[in-house]
């Protein structure tokens, strides 16, 4: 039976091989924090699967988190790609971090020059001429592989027993889709290193910086909210300020409260059992008699007004200010808050009219 252990063993490998091409780029300006976040990180899904089968400490991973927010807070991380340091989460301002100008992807470093060296600006719109709509061929493997795998692996059976473990049937579809990507991505555009995917992945990573690992965070703290009883807290604060019998009111707080609880958490999904269990079920469901898929939907659109508008959404709003070296790192944030403004109107309206 597949388990996805295997995935998170992939996924510490690869974070591992990045700190090991950054510990080994002497022309690199941080590269021992870059090397030790990235390590620690990798390091990190291995001994999770340990501590998930109860045969080593949790406390471990705590640990670890504890010296990634330091490493990344006190200024130790960076980026070896781009001399624009001030734009780039993680990258402190002042000096630059690695080489001025990228170096050619078909030129040999020497030892005076970044290992996680990429591609110029011009060779890339010399690739993008070359290859055309053949860039989007490895993109389009992930998703295909993964739902033919989520939908047909848990049919096959061996033996009487499932292939794939039980819950694991997503996870796997969306790693073996992951892993093909790479190996079409080497045979339809050739790169001149068989090891060029792992020195843009460690490109892009530093890129990013810890901006990168936002989401994993945040889901983790929307479980902990829940499990401390948060929704409850808020309803019962909710319920003595909100007017009596009034349903305009209700669904105000209730969009409202999930737009600000995903800008706080940088999760609709982390916000919605918190707001569900304070006043979308107690209040508009049982009180007002609403539709439940009707509120809880619209409910969810109002959530990600807020995730439109917040630097906690990493992966939605600086990860792309990130790679596409926007002087501006809240740009997105300051483009999209008129458009989450009026959204968060409009669900407001459309769950008072149609849920009840």
């Amino acid at each position: 039976m597949i388990t996805s252990e295997w995935l998170y063993w992939l996924i510490g490998a690869f974070f591992i091989a990045v700190a090991v091409l950054i510990v080994t780029d002497t022309s690199h300006a941080k590269r021992l924090g870059n090397a030790a976040f990235w390590g620690i990180l990798g390091v990190s899904f291995f001994y999770g699967t340990f501590v998930a089968a109860k045969t080593a400490p949790s406390w471990v991973l705590g640990f670890a988190v504890l010296v990634m927010v330091a490493l990344a807070g006190l200024g130790f991380t960076g980026t070896t790609s781009r001399t624009r340091v001030a734009s780039i989460p993680g990258a402190g301002t002042g000096a630059e971090t690695g080489p001025a100008e990228p170096i050619a992807a078909a030129t040999k470093p020497s030892a005076s020059t970044s290992v996680l060296a990429t591609t110029s600006p011009d060779e890339r719109a010399a690739f993008a001429t070359r290859f055309g709509n053949k860039l989007f061929i490895p993109a389009l493997v992930v998703p295909v592989v993964a739902v033919l795998v989520a939908t047909l692996g848990p049919l096959v059976s061996i033996g009487g027993a499932p292939l794939l473990a039980e819950g694991s049937a997503t996870l796997t579809g969306l790693g073996i889709g992951s892993v093909l990507a790479v190996v079409v991505a080497v045979f339809v555009l050739r790169p001149p290193r068989i090891a060029t995917p792992i020195r843009e992945g460690g490109r892009l990573l530093q890129a990013i910086g810890w901006a990168a690992l936002l989401p994993q965070m945040l889901s983790t703290l929307g479980i902990v909210f829940t499990q401390a009883g948060v929704g409850d807290a808020v309803g019962t604060i909710i319920k003595s300020i909100l007017p009596g019998g009034s349903l305009i009111a209700a669904v105000v707080v209730y969009c409202l409260g999930m737009a600000l609880f995903t800008i706080i958490m940088g999760n609709a999904f982390a916000a919605f059992p918190i707001m569900t269990a304070a006043i979308g079920w107690p209040v508009l469901v049982q009180g007002f008699d609403g539709n439940p898929a009707a509120i809880f939907a619209i409910g969810m659109l109002a959530g990600f007004c807020g995730t439109l508008v917040t630097p906690m959404a990493a992966n939605f709003n600086l990860v792309p200010a990130a790679l596409l070296e926007m002087r501006d790192k809240y740009g997105p944030i300051k483009a999209q808050i008129p458009t989450a403004a009026i959204l968060l109107v409009v669900n407001m309206g459309v769950m008072y009219l149609v849920a009840f």
